[in-house]
Formats: C-alpha cells, sequence, structure tokens
C-alpha cells in the first residue's frame, strides 16, 4: 500500500495576493489555476521546487467563520515545514524579499531551523535536516 498527502488547504483572503506570495517572493510553482464557475471559486495548486506529490490548495475563505481563521489556522502554532537541501540559500532569498521571520536560525540536532510568517501570517519552519 502506498498513501500520501496530495494537498494541504491554506485558507487566504485573496487568491491573487497569495500566489504572488508563494510564486513571486516564496519561488513556488503555480501548478494549477482554475474557475469553477459552478462554486463561484478557483481550484490553485502550488508547489515548492522539486516537490513531487504535496501540493498547498490556496482556499479563499468564504464567510465570517472562514475569515477568522486567516492567519492562525493553528492557533498560533508552526503550520507548515519547508525543507530544503540549502537552508542559508533559501533564507537569504526570503530575508531579500521581505519574509519576516520571526525566529532566527538555529543549529537543533535534527538540524537548521528558522520560522517565518507567509503573508497572512500562518508560522512556518523553514528546515534543512541534518543527513
Amino acid at each position: 500500500m502506498k498513501q500520501a498527502i496530495g494537498y494541504v488547504a491554506v485558507v487566504v483572503e485573496d487568491y491573487d495576493d497569495a500566489i504572488r506570495f508563494y510564486v513571486d517572493v516564496l519561488g513556488f510553482s503555480l501548478i494549477e489555476d482554475t474557475f469553477i464557475e459552478a462554486q463561484n471559486k478557483r481550484w490553485v495548486l502550488v508547489a515548492p521546487p522539486g516537490s513531487t506529490e504535496t501540493k498547498l490548495l490556496l482556499a479563499r475563505a468564504v464567510g465570517e467563520e472562514q475569515s477568522s481563521r486567516i492567519g492562525n489556522q493553528t492557533g498560533g502554532r508552526v503550520f507548515l515545514f519547508l525543507h530544503t537541501d540549502d537552508f542559508w540559500r533559501d533564507y537569504k532569498a526570503f530575508k531579500s524579499k521581505g519574509v519576516v521571520f520571526v525566529r532566527e536560525p538555529l543549529e537543533e540536532s535534527y538540524g537548521t531551523v528558522a520560522v517565518f510568517k507567509d503573508l497572512y501570517g500562518n508560522l512556518w519552519d523553514l528546515l534543512q535536516l541534518k543527513e
């Protein structure tokens, strides 16, 4: 048996702003952007370079309850973990594009890690695991 996480939904305020952040700032690829007329929404998938299975589904919030979750989908905990093969390359690139790091880089027993915010405030680990 083989299973994998296919998509993780990130609730966003605006599709185009979210695409600009994930594609232009973080360097993700835009995998799909399809309008679904019957539901008046878009199916927007992005993924980091080299990702083969898991993708982010950028889901525009509808209504007050969903909107209240934008930027705080996990109650202030780190939400997503972006693995990299070169921590310092990506850390410097993100900083140069204005990404806000809320915890500076640390060398931990498992690897090098720093915590950054996405455009809405969700917390991410940028992480290079030790071999």
